[in-house]
């Protein structure tokens, strides 16, 4: 087969990037207004409602929306040796590169007697998102249980899309990743309905109590964004995820075929995935759609991967030089971004958009998606402009402790009386007048 990527020519100026770069056209206003009637569905019906969208959208209806724990433990006994050593080997790995996230708690003098200490406090109870459509993902377990565990998060819910060819549970190997981790609480449902439930709780069918969750994450297609955008402020969320994505920067120094490999790897995920490459190099360009031909046919997903490449949200994009190169990653802030130039790291480290970073030619994205330490949870549609990928913080509220002594307050008491007066609240002001009935002065200049 011939196939090329589309081309965007930048090499004669950038101009407005945001109108020119290729992005992924997602409806999530449209999703929403399908979404708001299943959410007050759940809010007022609970697990019924739950179960009634579990058997219109996933063609079955499970006994109860908590999955028994022998079939948890079950899942475990029956799975893939080599699988459960590459989940634990994933985990360890995790758990490691998320424990160097934990931030050290302070506590700074402002001045004598005065001081401000920052606490980190782990929300109470979470829920965990893990997506079962076009693929099923147990590495996305790992990626939203450990950073929670690791920040001390005590209660975690895990909600999946049911599976037919597994009695109506989630996929088996998701229940395995769970059982590894320990999680046992687990629930068959998915889309807007899983996020519905575990934002508003419920009444199982067995007459469980499903209590909500102060905190929803993980990644899902339109429909499970639009229901975490509705509820958020009733809820956290890690983000609003999109289709996924990844951009190449390279130069003439890039193998055609490593490139071709990883523009292919993501776009099996989803007709929708973007995969982008942004070159100074037209001779790597040409050479990356001669890859691309002869690779495509020959993978799985060749279909999938052929609509997501060949849509309007995957292209080339040619520019003049290093400098441009870096501008049109920091403007496109993609998800999954490679670094595949010449002295790669010191061209990495002139990023400053970017979900996740893989530099140089031996760490590919799919690295990334297991094995690394890292977390696959990541901000899509340039949003890694404003947002962090999932990690051990998100799970984490900061508390500031104020502790101050009488003289530590009336060193200042004067300047708060100032700027209370100013913003016309003057009982501010007065909530530290108070405490000195005679003047502000120090005791030793009280008469």
């Amino acid at each position: 087969m011939t196939f090329t990527l589309q081309r965007i020519d930048l090499r004669s100026g950038l101009g407005d990037l945001n109108a020119v770069l290729p992005r992924a056209a997602v409806d999530t206003a449209a999703a929403t207004d399908i979404v708001a009637p299943i959410l007050a569905d759940v809010r007022h019906r609970g697990a019924e409602a739950v179960l009634d969208a579990t058997e219109r959208f996933d063609g079955v209806r499970p006994a109860t929306l908590r999955v028994p724990a022998e079939v948890i433990a079950r899942s475990v006994d029956v799975m893939d040796p080599a699988l459960r050593a590459a989940l634990t080997e994933t985990i360890d790995r995790v758990r490691r590169g998320h424990a160097a996230q934990l931030p050290t708690e302070t506590i700074t003098a402002i001045s004598a007697g005065g001081t401000v200490g920052q606490r980190w406090i782990p929300v109470g109870r979470v829920g965990l998102y893990v997506p079962g459509g076009l693929a099923l993902y147990p590495s996305s377990v790992v990626m939203n249980v450990v950073p929670a565990q690791v920040a001390g998060v005590r209660a975690i819910a895990v909600t999946s899309p049911p599976q037919i060819a597994n009695d109506g549970w989630p996929d088996p190997n998701v229940l395995a990743a769970c059982a590894l981790l320990g999680i046992d609480e687990v629930y068959a449902a998915g889309g807007a309905q899983a996020v519905a439930l575990l934002g508003y709780g419920a009444v199982d069918t067995d007459g469980t109590v499903i209590t909500p969750v102060d905190v929803i994450t993980g990644p899902g297609n339109v429909f499970v964004t639009a229901a975490k955008r509705l509820l958020r402020g009733t809820v956290g969320i890690d983000s609003e995820a999109g289709p996924t994505e990844i951009a190449v920067i390279a130069d003439h120094t890039a193998d055609p075929e490593h490139v071709a490999a990883d523009l292919i790897s993501q776009a099996e995920h989803d007709p929708m995935a973007a995969s982008v490459l942004i070159t100074t190099s037209t001779e790597l360009a040409d050479a990356v759609d001669v890859a691309l031909a002869r690779r495509i046919p020959l993978t799985k997903h060749s279909d999938r991967v052929l609509t997501a490449l060949g849509g309007p949200q995957s292209a080339t994009v040619l520019v003049g030089d290093l400098d441009a190169l870096v501008a049109v990653a920091d403007a496109y802030a993609a998800e999954h971004l490679e670094v595949q130039t010449a002295d790669a790291p010191a061209v990495a480290a002139r990023i400053s958009n970017a979900g996740a970073i893989f530099v140089g030619p031996y760490s590919p994205v799919s690295l990334g998606d297991y094995c690394a330490g890292s977390n696959h949870v990541l901000p899509t549609s340039g949003c890694a402009r404003f947002s962090s990928g999932l990690n051990t913080t998100t799970f984490l509220r900061s508390v500031q402790v104020i502790t101050y002594d009488r003289e530590a307050l009336r060193e200042v008491a004067d300047h708060i009386l100032t700027l209370s007066a100013a913003e016309d609240l003057p009982a501010h002001g007065e909530a530290v007048s108070a405490r000195f009935p005679t003047g502000t002065e120090s005791v030793e200049e009280q008469p």
